[in-house]
């Protein structure tokens, strides 16, 4: 491998690196229920918050609160999944490179 080839894998690396750390501290929020329901995860998929709205508790009805929480999880994970590809998908150049993403 020749040194410029070499510097070049070192800048990726740096660029990777950093859009890693962006992307731990970087926040996204998943509602559900007209906002009933708020769940906030950072870039890597990480659950930081839960937020439940008094009035989406029904004693009586817990599926449908169930359900907007797997409903809020699931639109927070597909934001943080779009924030990922969004940081790390041009610098590796189109590459699929396993756990990245």
């Amino acid at each position: 491998m020749d040194r410029r080839m070499l510097q070049q894998l070192q800048q990726m690396q740096s660029r990777l690196m950093k859009a890693q750390e962006e992307l731990a501290t970087t926040e996204v929020e998943g509602t559900a229920g007209g906002g009933a329901v708020k769940v906030v995860m950072n870039g890597h998929r990480e659950l930081k918050g839960l937020t439940i709205a008094p009035e989406a508790v029904d004693p009586d009805d817990v599926e449908t609160l169930q359900e907007m929480i797997v409903a809020a999880f699931n639109d927070a994970a597909k934001k943080a999944q779009e924030l990922s590809e969004s940081k790390l998908g041009g610098l590796t150049g189109g590459l699929n490179i396993p756990g990245l993403f």
